[in-house]
């Protein structure tokens, strides 16, 4: 059985991470408590862990998604390039975690508080930004005035 080297957050939450959205701020809170449940886990639900990691993941970066489609934040754009690939990546690493490369697992998931941070505090800081300023509601989902803020993304 592995012993979690750390009972340490990898990356506790902290209010340099808030970027005064309440439904960002609050999926970045879940993320990281279940970026912590993997990286404390042990051998045996380690997969199991990572695996919801993976969905909640996956939910956070497709909503974030259809705000910048819904605002007119630019298609192509690197933020949502950054999700799809870092997506990917956690899939290969669960791939690999059944193959018995836990260990890899584990380093990603140190590695994706590191690049989490970052993208926290750049790419979702700016979009926090442009959300705000087209006036997206997270809840409803209405959008009060694209336009003004249609090249904001690219």
């Amino acid at each position: 059985m592995h012993s979690p080297r750390s009972k340490a957050t990898p990356m506790p939450w902290s209010p340099t991470l808030a970027l005064d959205m309440p439904a960002m701020d609050e999926t970045h809170e879940e993320f990281i408590a279940l970026l912590a449940r993997a990286v404390e886990a042990p051998d045996e639900t380690l997969l199991s862990r990572w695996a919801l990691l993976i969905d909640h993941t996956q939910e956070h970066f497709d909503r974030e998604d259809q705000w910048m489609q819904d605002t007119g934040f630019a298609a192509d754009n690197c933020h949502a390039t950054q999700h799809s690939i870092i997506l990917q990546v956690m899939r290969e690493g669960g791939k690999r975690g059944l193959l018995g490369e836990l260990a890899l697992v584990r380093q990603m998931a140190h590695e994706l508080g590191l690049w989490f941070a970052k993208h926290v505090q750049s790419m979702d800081a700016g979009l926090a930004l442009h959300l705000r300023a087209a006036g997206l509601d997270p809840v409803s989902g209405l959008v009060s005035h694209p336009a003004d803020t249609a090249t904001l993304g690219a």
